[in-house]
């Protein structure tokens, strides 16, 4: 089993929940990695589902592990890319073509959660029509309040900005708009004074 159990913290920080079946029209499905599992256990519940649904699967590092599994699931069409930001011009695709009714499912890492959550309300889907499920890498997707570059899959706290270079402390805020947590820089008053990296969560 791939769940992890987050501690509790802020209002701002989500709160992922577990996949439940939903009456619609359409469905859209997007997960990562181990984010397949959720998917195939809703399968398992509901099997009539994936007939309707549009699914676009990212496996990252977990290779062919679950992409073969979630096509004998038969959706009525699956797309299985590199990367999210290969993916982007096809979710795009399937938001604004969407009408009242269609029903999202995301599964994986907190960095696709929130990429995809964020596009899905800036095309209009209200947030009650979105399901989300946390499996596989706690690794977050952390913007810099400071320069306001995105690095993704972050494992350690403090860590270094991928674009400005700034040593950055881990926050719990996030941020709907972007999809992605927010990180502040722990030395702007003592330059040079950063604590010792941690691994999140340790």
């Amino acid at each position: 089993m791939t769940k992890f159990n987050f501690p509790p913290s802020i209002a701002s920080r989500p709160i992922w929940g577990t996949l439940e079946p939903r009456k619609g029209k359409a469905h859209l499905m997007i997960a990562d990695a181990e984010g397949a599992e959720a998917l195939i256990d809703l399968a398992n519940a509901a099997p009539a589902l994936l007939t309707m649904a549009h699914l676009i699967y990212l496996p990252k590092d977990t290779g062919k592990r679950y992409s073969d599994a979630l096509a004998a699931l038969k959706p009525a069409s699956i797309y299985v890319g590199p990367s999210y930001d290969a993916a982007e011009s096809r979710i795009q695709r399937v938001l604004s073509d969407a009408h009242m009714g269609l029903q999202i499912y995301l599964a994986g890492t907190e960095g696709l959660m929130g990429r995809a959550m964020s596009a899905a309300l800036a095309a209009g889907l209200p947030l009650a029509a979105i399901q989300t499920e946390h499996r596989g890498s706690v690794a977050r997707r952390m913007q810099c309040v400071h320069c306001k570059g995105i690095t993704e899959d972050v494992t350690t706290d403090p860590f270094v900005c991928a674009h400005c270079g700034l040593n950055l402390f881990v926050r719990d805020h996030f941020s709907r708009r972007i999809g992605a947590y927010q990180g502040v820089c722990v030395d702007a008053e003592d330059p040079g004074e950063v604590p010792p990296q941690k691994e999140l969560y340790s």
